[in-house]
């Protein structure tokens, strides 16, 4: 295993401070899609896409949640290109490059800690959230606002970093959603995510009942 990225590590060491989450991230727009891909190898739009479209009628409704530079867009599209693809995420700057890449139908800036109080109950046909659900983040109480806003029989896609998945309660609440019949868990598998540095994911794949 490698050193992991220094800005990676900063990464999340953030505490789920969204001022502090605003701002690193603002920071490190320019240059954050060359980081991710080239230098640590990350997969997670990749694999959560995939996981998403084929779980999806051929016209759908997806919001993507935490959007970042619009890495995971790029890759539904690839794969389905008439998806209508929402976006939101925490910072204007990545927004931008998000809205560059011409392929969202919205996008708005959101905190998913907080009530997404700008989208109505029961909308999206599928969600999909990679590289949001990891330590210093969004925790898993932030699951809640995603299923309220996905439709009955929606398929939810996360990546969830596996230094997160016990540790920041992700395992236990993936859980108590089941139990409470709230979800459907279809898929839990563990998942290469940095493939340059060794780092591991659990692909999570929920059905909202």
């Amino acid at each position: 295993m490698t050193d992991e990225n220094p800005l990676l590590k900063q990464a999340i060491s953030l505490s789920g401070d969204p001022d502090a989450i605003r701002k690193f991230y603002a920071d490190w727009a320019e240059t954050y899609d060359a980081d991710l891909l080239q230098t640590i190898g990350y997969v997670g739009p990749r694999i959560a896409a995939e996981a998403l479209v084929k779980r999806l009628p051929k016209t759908a409704l997806v919001l993507d949640a935490g959007c970042g530079t619009g890495l995971v867009g790029s890759e539904l599209v690839i794969r389905n290109s008439t998806l209508t693809i929402d976006g939101i995420d925490l910072t204007p700057a990545m927004l931008e490059h998000s809205r560059s890449r011409g392929i969202y139908r919205n996008l708005s800036q959101a905190d998913m800690m907080a009530t997404l109080s700008g989208i109505d109950d029961n909308i999206y046909d599928g969600i999909v959230s990679a590289g949001v659900f990891t330590n210093g983040h969004v925790g898993p109480e932030g699951i809640d606002e995603l299923l309220r806003i996905a439709k009955p029989g929606a398929p939810i896609v996360l990546t969830v970093r596996d230094s997160a998945w016990e540790a920041d309660g992700f395992k236990a609440k993936v859980e108590q959603l089941e139990q409470d019949g709230k979800t459907r868990t279809l898929v839990i598998s563990h998942c290469p995510y940095h493939t340059k540095e060794d780092v591991y994911c659990e692909l999570v794949v929920l059905e909202v009942v």
